[in-house]
């Protein structure tokens, strides 16, 4: 008997999260240790800076991970985001003779599953293709670089080949999703999309994203040129009032402004009442959305008389499965493996 072997493995890339509150210290160890993200000091120093960093951190960060249930769900999302991405792609057009022809995988950067974990078994079992995408719309060197930069390096020791998609920030089915979420967030303060003048100051929306150091995008980054690229596709879909901000930066770097709790301040001194925070660089709930905007923003906006609600993360929704599935069939062709 013949083993079933997938034609091409899918592997979804990650930043990964803690899944124990004694997870957290690891965790933060392993994110500081990577100097595509922060350099500390020379090169020799970076893991020693890293430990002295987490051991100092890890108790603060441990509260936050307590008021949301004591762990991060980014694994479960993901693999929730997976499970469902290998149904829809084995369900497609592109599976051949009923077999399975696609293998989806999860390789977390800073937790498990690791990338070096992940790589050997999709070996293991077989496996000769691999795309690799990041689950980050918006390329940066610190995120989709570094996984990709890891990968490569854990797949030189195998014989695998390997197609990567960097980017997918315009792709048309992850703009129509995230639309689909805003609709729903103006919907839960009483106010039709369709409806919304654009001058309309009833509900302003703040595209928070994930901060990046200044010097990244002074050397070339195009993460800032992407998260404007992804805003600038929505606002042809739907008529709204904006402003862009950013959030979690760490460390005694100088991190892309305004920050979000300044912007908060900001739209409060303009008279906004009703805010609805729109986490554009997360595809899926972690500690920046479920801590930081749920708890710690809306906190700051309810003690400046403002209302603050969230969109609801990608996560596992259709449209934006059927958006991952689209950008992976894509790939698939581009790598000539689509026969």
């Amino acid at each position: 008997m013949t083993k079933d072997v997938a034609r091409v493995g899918i592997l979804l890339l990650n930043l990964g999260g803690p899944d124990s509150l004694e997870a957290v210290r690891p965790f933060l160890f392993n994110l500081f240790s990577d100097r595509e993200i922060i350099r500390l000091g020379p090169s020799f120093l970076q893991k020693p800076l890293a430990y002295l960093i987490s051991t100092l951190r890890h108790k603060k960060t441990e509260s936050y991970y307590k008021l949301i249930e004591g762990k991060s769900p980014i694994l479960e999302i993901t693999q929730r985001q997976a499970k469902a991405l290998e149904k829809v792609l084995n369900d497609s057009l592109l599976t051949i003779h009923n077999s399975r022809s696609f293998k989806v995988f999860i390789g977390m950067r800073y937790w498990h599953p690791l990338i070096e974990e992940v790589v050997p078994e999709i070996h293991h079992q077989g496996i000769k293709r691999v795309l690799a995408l990041g689950l980050y719309p918006h390329y940066s060197v610190a995120t989709t670089g570094s996984s990709f930069s890891k990968m490569k390096d854990v797949v030189s020791r195998f014989p695998i080949d390997v197609f990567t998609i960097s980017s997918w920030y315009d792709n048309p089915l992850y703009i129509d999703s995230l639309v689909e979420s805003i609709k729903k967030g103006l919907d839960n303060f009483g106010t039709s999309a369709s409806n919304l003048h654009p001058l309309s100051n009833d509900v302003h929306i703040l595209f928070s994203a994930h901060s990046l150091p200044k010097k990244f995008i002074e050397e070339g980054d195009p993460y800032l040129e992407h998260i404007r690229g992804t805003i600038n596709e929505i606002t042809k879909r739907i008529k709204i009032t904006w402003d862009l901000s950013f959030q979690s930066k760490s460390g005694p770097v100088e991190w892309l402004e305004p920050s979000t709790d300044e912007m908060i301040k900001e739209l409060a001194g303009r008279g906004v009442k009703n805010l609805l925070v729109v986490p554009i660089s997360f595809v899926s709930d972690h500690i920046e959305t479920l801590y930081e905007i749920d708890i710690l923003y809306k906190r700051m906006a309810e003690s400046l008389g403002m209302r603050l609600r969230r969109t609801e993360s990608l996560n596992a929704s259709p449209l934006f499965i059927s958006a991952l599935s689209g950008i992976v069939k894509k790939g698939v062709e581009e790598a000539g493996w689509a026969e």
